[in-house]
């Protein structure tokens, strides 16, 4: 028996019940590839070496994000404030750039390209050092290039996902 065979064999909502309760930053994901620039929410996200710095990011394989990651080697990790979560729902799907914006939302651009987003409370821009397909996922290891803490400083609290109603992960439901 595999092991996709062995969590086959779970209770869905039990699953989805307990893996919903591992603590996740909720941030935007920002890609570019050439003239197409993208933003999606996500909270898959974690650090995994200390040297070389890396960041891990997990991304659907369907997503928009997936390939422009790919194709443009880079990515931007957006961490966002706590007490405004609605740019979340705005880019579960592919994101509208208009002058420096996507969905509205003021950007610029990093040293490898991809958007920062001003409003950012910290960010973090990557540069792709190897990607790991999993499944319905690809894992996106970046070698962390760039960071910076916005405006606001360094206390601000950063979104998680248990500051919304949003749900991901555990196994596949609906709409993913």
């Amino acid at each position: 028996m595999t092991n996709s065979d062995k969590t086959r064999d779970l209770d869905p909502v039990l699953v989805n019940r307990v893996l919903w309760k591992i603590p996740n930053v909720l941030c935007l994901i920002g890609s570019r590839a050439e003239a197409t620039w993208n933003a999606m929410t996500a909270s898959w996200v974690t650090q995994l070496s200390m040297d070389p710095v890396l960041i891990g990011v997990s991304i659907d394989v369907t997503a928009v994000t997936n390939r422009l990651v790919r194709e443009g080697g880079a990515f931007s990790v957006n961490l966002w404030d706590r007490s405004d979560t609605r740019p979340f729902v705005k880019f579960s799907k592919p994101a509208l750039f208009d002058d420096m914006t996507l969905n509205g939302r003021p950007i610029r651009q990093g040293e490898s390209g991809v958007p920062i987003f001003t409003e950012a409370a910290a960010w973090i821009e990557c540069d792709l050092f190897h990607t790991v397909p999993l499944g319905t996922h690809d894992l996106f290891v970046g070698e962390v290039i760039d960071v910076g803490i916005g405006s606001r400083g360094d206390e601000v609290p950063v979104a998680r996902m248990e500051d919304t109603r949003m749900k991901y992960g555990g196994v596949r439901r609906g709409a993913h």
